[in-house]
């Protein structure tokens, strides 16, 4: 079992920070795709766009999501 380093205490994180780096291998162990789907499904929470390039998503919002995340139906 992999063991990934805490999220910060608040902030922002971005997305290799939540499906890792390759996709699959974060606390959320799903492909960039699968992720931007649950975003679309209103599963995931949305990102905060910190530029014209660069999104985010809020520690907190992550957080709760990784909390309730056997929650989420696969399919």
């Amino acid at each position: 079992m992999q063991t990934y380093e805490p999220f910060p205490s608040n902030g922002f994180v971005r997305l290799s920070g939540i499906i890792g780096t390759p996709p699959g291998t974060g606390p959320v162990p799903v492909s960039r795709a699968t992720w931007y789907s649950w975003i679309r499904q209103g599963i995931a929470p949305p990102p905060i766009k910190l530029g014209p390039r660069a999104s985010a998503w809020r520690v907190e919002d992550i957080r709760a999501f990784v909390e309730n995340l056997s929650e989420v139906d696969p399919t």
